[in-house]
């Protein structure tokens, strides 16, 4: 290297795709806090605030209420590789991406995977579970309580019923819902919930929050053979966040103290207030695409939709990578792409965590209807921000009164 690169000053951006979001600027703030060690007294609180903090916003009374470290994914591991052994049954719900990776994990701890199907953009019908756990004694159920590729929300109280029913544990994937929209893992009969940071909770990715029940932890102390990952055990590691403090690895301090930042947020707002924040500006983001003649994908009802994950149909004739591209480099603004059969199909529009606020679904539908415009797609000019500006209006969300004068007087006043 003949010499060393610049400072590292990204673009500005408005992360308004699946993931990752906007970190709130509270948990940028406090990942900027010196670093302690792991076992420093100081430090240990912190761990045990993020453990309290959790199960608020899972909703649970559950002991074992801690994070991962890694992504999402790094939490479904965990817990799939602690809980199944070779050979047991799982049962796993797919009818998006994320129900695929479960079902390659679920493969690569050995177990015998059943898969339970439903068209990309529908949700699992709980007879259709309740038919595989009727073939043969089943360890796990594994839903995806919010499929990002396909924007559904599936419900989940019914099949963990089922999975109850059968002796079965539920384990849902809420990575994208967890702080967006309600995760009550113990009124839904929730067994293990696994989340992500980067989200609904505004928090870089890095950490997986998961949560599981005293009928998942006698399953983890009566396992007959020894977990397969040492970095991913749930018994060491729920044994590291406890009084025990054993020393499994190097906690990743910076990520700790922005979760605690993240989960606080969620509490100081009220997880009702959050989760009709995440509705309204979602909500908001529709109608204007709707007024910008955009079609969204699938047809369930509002209940079935993930409120913060707006899957949009990409415009016959439209180039969806350059609309994409326009965005990010004529305005900043990033929406995602498809997977699979849908790539190339639909957009996925995020409204989630601190990327759900009005000024960024005015600047995304303004955005929008400029690119598409570019790209033959007609539509009154203006039409789809008045329609998200009408939404708000009606929810009382804007028009709110502005008590400083915004610097208007000042010399040559009179």
């Amino acid at each position: 290297m003949a010499e060393a690169p610049g400072d590292l000053l990204p673009g500005p951006r408005i992360l308004l795709g699946p993931g990752p979001t906007m970190a709130d600027p509270r948990v940028l703030r406090a990942m900027a806090t010196p670093l302690l060690g792991q076992f420093d007294p100081e430090f240990t609180a912190v761990m045990n605030e993020v453990m309290e903090l959790l199960r608020v916003v899972f909703q649970t009374q559950n002991e074992r209420a801690f994070p991962v470290p890694g992504t999402g994914r790094a939490g479904l591991e965990a817990a799939m590789v602690s809980l199944l052994e070779p050979g047991d049954r799982v049962v796993v719900g797919e009818c998006g991406r994320f129900g695929l990776l479960m079902i390659e994990i679920a493969e690569r701890c050995g177990a015998t995977v059943v898969p339970v199907r439903a068209e990309w953009g529908h949700v699992l019908e709980p007879g259709a579970i309740a038919k595989a756990l009727e073939g043969g004694r089943t360890r796990m159920v594994a839903v995806v309580h919010g499929e990002t590729s396909t924007g559904v929300l599936q419900p989940l109280e019914e099949i963990a019923r089922l999975a109850r029913a059968h002796e079965a544990l539920l384990m849902a994937d809420s990575v994208v819902t967890l702080g967006g929209s309600e995760v009550a893992t113990d009124r839904w009969g929730l067994d293990v919930a696994v989340a992500g940071t980067q989200k609904c909770l505004s928090c870089p990715s890095g950490l997986a929050p998961i949560t599981f029940n005293a009928r998942a932890g006698t399953v983890l102390e009566k396992r007959a053979s020894r977990i397969q990952s040492n970095y991913l055990d749930l018994l060491q590691l729920q044994r590291y966040w406890s009084p025990a403090r054993y020393n499994h690895h190097t906690a990743p301090t910076s990520m700790v103290f922005g979760l605690r930042e993240a989960l606080r947020a969620c509490v100081v707002e009220g997880l009702e207030a959050r989760f009709e924040r995440h509705r309204l500006h979602g909500a908001a983001l529709r109608a204007g695409l709707g007024a910008l003649g955009l079609r969204l994908f699938g047809s369930l009802p509002e209940a079935l939709r993930l409120p913060f994950i707006t899957p949009v149909m990409v415009p016959e004739g439209v180039d969806e990578f350059r609309v994409r591209q326009r965005l990010i480099q004529e305005f900043g603004v990033e929406i995602g792409a498809a997977f699979g059969p849908l790539q190339g199909k639909i957009w996925r529009i995020g409204t989630m965590g601190y990327s759900a606020r009005l000024q960024n679904v005015l600047l995304c539908l303004a955005a929008l209807e400029t690119v598409l415009r570019g790209e033959g797609v007609q539509s009154s000019a203006g039409a789809g921000v008045a329609a998200a500006r009408a939404h708000y209006t009606r929810a009382g969300a804007l028009g709110r009164d502005v008590a400083d004068s915004l610097g208007a007087p000042g010399i040559g006043s009179h």
